[in-house]
């Protein structure tokens, strides 16, 4: 070791120097496998979206190759499992596998720092500025670096893979020597010549590589390849505007809120799905993505699609189901793909569709005409009459309890409603619905799914003038009037009466359903009679009321009692009233 004094400059030199630092700055260019410029990005052709946030997506195009003519992408997506399926398009080239992993690649990047300059200037001639000392002219040789590789030959096997390794010091060259100085003791650098303000830095990717067999051939530098899975990420929301004329007339417009989290899209062919199907396998993570865990799994598109032909060959359905699935966070579960419709894309048929020339970018929304239809209507007025407990149970609740049930049962009202026939060649779908009239805003409520041919009631508002009375009474009780299993049961005989005035100036169609806890004996104007028991479609068809678990049914009450429920339609004149009767029973053990 010698030190040398040159112009009041301290110069520390090593023997052989210079070909160790060779050597070091060797390895440190070597650190990456793969150049940022070798990576290619397979445009999406086309995608299928679903209300869910899930899509199937299409990938293809001409990629190029690198020199083991494979094609080597830098995007990896998380799909479900099953669903990723990579395919060649080239006629000299077979895909013989597609290989998944973490790789080191250059990137290159604008220098921010000192020492990113420093280190993106090897060679460069410079002045520096160190400490107390007087500025000096000199060459910048480099920084020493230990590569990936020679940190794996150098660690206990196991250990993951790391990125290169930068040294704390730069390596300057003099006519006398080289100096190895600490970047951190470097106050200013003045470069005599024009920097360059870029460098190339290691760091790692998910990269995945399209492995093709060539077949003895020379490999061509491009190949057509492509790849399809189902990934959440994209979904569509759709809302309606209908307007009506008043005279049984309505255009029902369907727009969709397209969002995207998933990749940048541009010029494809978009198909919009109503209804979710469901896949065996929706919350398994294919390991191609490197993921823990992806959401639901959803997917339909056009037999005329691309999608449709690429997954033709895919696996639609398994037979084996996993006997214990476990499942973590996972970036894609936090993606936020906007507000979920209540009952959207549930026991809906599929049906697509098709929107061309589509662009977004990841992170954008776009709102998008779909359809439009001109379509019937015609104006009901429903009443709808719950039941409530008996008195026998009525009486075991607390105050606030029986506060909420006499605010439930008060005042029954009328709604009024247009009732949409759906004669267009599509389903309607469930959907925020705003209901106009000429022009002017009536209402939002929500469009239910429809099917082709079918009807569906649209909720305007509370039918003030539709007057409602309804009285219900008992007239008689049993004692002893039935024996089942050791026990006996009173019977209650109930009526009731429900009186509906018309004050508008038209005639109405009125529809009205009465449910009551019970078996209903009779109803007058041709009411229609249901009752819902124990047996095949069971008890509560539309559901508990939400003071159903105030009470501990016992066991027998279901074995005599039923839901019973009556229904009436009539035409009610302006100014006209109607009163309708109806009797029921039910049974009680005290």
């Amino acid at each position: 070791m010698q030190y040398v004094n040159q112009n009041h400059k301290r110069i520390v030199g090593f023997s052989c120097l210079i070909g160790i630092c060779a050597v070091l700055c060797l390895q440190g260019g070597a650190a990456a496998e793969t150049g940022e410029s070798a990576l290619a990005k397979m445009p999406v052709k086309e995608v299928t979206v679903f209300k869910d946030g899930h899509a199937f997506v299409l990938h293809e195009g001409t990629m190029p190759t690198n020199a083991d003519g494979n094609v080597v992408l830098d995007y990896l997506p998380r799909p479900i499992v099953g669903t990723f399926w990579a395919y060649s398009a080239e006629s000299k080239a077979e895909l013989t596998g597609v290989v998944s992993g973490k790789h080191v690649v250059t990137v290159k990047k604008t220098a921010l720092t000192v020492s990113e300059l420093i280190k993106g200037n090897i060679g460069a001639k410079v002045r520096i500025t160190e400490g107390s000392l007087a500025p000096y002219e000199t060459t910048i040789l480099g920084i020493p670096t230990r590569s990936s590789a020679e940190l794996a030959r150098t660690s206990p096997a196991g250990t993951p893979d790391r990125l290169p390794e930068q040294g704390s010091i730069v390596l300057l060259k003099f006519e006398g020597g080289i100096r190895a100085v600490p970047i951190s003791q470097i106050q200013m650098v003045t470069f005599l010549d024009e920097p360059k303000p870029q460098l190339h830095d290691a760091e790692f990717r998910d990269i995945m590589t399209l492995k093709l067999n060539w077949d003895k051939q020379q490999s061509g530098r491009t190949a057509n390849v492509g790849m399809v899975y189902v990934q959440r990420g994209i979904r569509w929301i759709p809302n309606y505007r209908v307007d009506i004329d008043g005279k049984g007339n309505a255009v029902v417009k369907l727009q969709a809120t397209l969002i995207n989290e998933l990749t940048d899209i541009e010029n494809v062919k978009a198909h919009l799905v109503i209804g979710v199907p469901k896949f065996a396998f929706a919350e398994i993570p294919d390991p191609i993505s490197l993921q823990q865990t992806v959401a639901q799994l959803s997917s339909h598109f056009r037999s005329d699609s691309q999608t449709a032909y690429a997954f033709s060959n895919a696996i639609m359905s398994q037979v084996s189901m996993p006997s214990r699935r476990t499942t973590t966070s996972s970036p894609g579960s936090t993606i936020d793909l906007g507000p979920d419709v209540g009952g959207s894309g549930k026991n809906e048929d599929l049906f697509v569709f098709t929107l061309e020339n589509v662009t977004l970018k990841k992170g954008q929304r776009m709102v998008v005409p779909v359809a439009e239809y001109k379509l019937k209507y015609r104006d009901v007025y429903v009443l709808d009459l719950p039941f409530g407990p008996p008195p026998e149970v009525r009486h075991r609740f607390n105050n606030d309890q029986q506060a909420q049930l006499a605010k439930l049962f008060h005042a029954p009202k009328a709604m009024h409603k247009i009732r949409l026939a759906n004669s267009a060649k599509c389903p309607l779908t469930t959907a925020p619905a705003l209901i106009l009239r000429q022009g002017r805003l009536i209402a939002q409520g929500m469009m239910t799914y429809t099917a082709i041919g079918a009807s569906s009631d649209l909720e305007l508002t509370t039918a003030v003038d539709i007057a409602v009375e309804k009285l219900d009474k008992e007239t008689e009780r049993i004692p002893n009037a039935e024996k089942w299993d050791g026990y006996t049961y009173a019977r209650s005989n109930l009526t009731g009466t429900i009186h509906l005035t018309n004050r508008l100036a038209e005639t109405v169609q009125l529809e009205i359903r009465r449910s009551v806890l019970g078996n209903i004996d009779s109803a007058s104007h041709e009411g229609r009679i249901e009752h819902l028991g124990r047996h095949e479609g069971g008890w509560m068809a539309d559901g508990y009321p939400f003071w159903w678990s105030w009470y501990n049914w016992p066991y027998w009450w279901y074995h005599f009692n039923a839901v019973g429920n009556v229904t009436w339609k009539c035409e009610l004149k302006p100014s006209k009233s109607i009163e309708l009767e109806y009797e029921w029973h039910y049974f009680w053990r005290r």
